[in-house]
């Protein structure tokens, strides 16, 4: 599984509440029994309306990890690299996946931190 997909699964419930995931999941359900046929067995319905409300969650958070590592990018502590740098993986174009490192001034940071006790002692 991508790391992307991965961190969207484990975020996705933090914006259980929030009120763009509400509306979407309130449009969801309107499309899915929009098109319900009379006599669609409630069962299947509710499975196709979450597994709709999974695809749209994993989409929009895609896009929101693609964006906020394109910000870490633009601020210098990751460089973007693609087919062959680390691993040998292809580039498709539009659907690309990217291998992502961190700086020498990021990792030098993080091993000056590793070095602190994290629990006082």
């Amino acid at each position: 599984m991508p790391v992307r997909d991965w961190l969207c699964q484990a975020l996705a419930p933090l914006a259980k509440r929030d009120c763009r995931r509400i509306a979407m999941v309130e449009a969801v359900r309107g499309e899915v029994l929009g098109m319900a046929q009379d006599g669609a067995d409630p069962a299947e319905l509710e499975r196709a309306c979450e597994a709709q409300i999974q695809e749209r969650i994993i989409r929009s958070g895609r896009t929101s990890v693609s964006r906020a590592v394109s910000d870490l990018v633009k601020a210098g502590l990751l460089r973007r690299h693609y087919q062959g740098y680390r691993v040998d993986h292809p580039n498709r174009g539009a659907q690309r996946e990217a291998v992502y490192t961190i700086t020498a001034e990021v990792r030098r940071t993080l091993r000056r931190h590793r070095a602190i006790p994290l629990h006082g002692g």
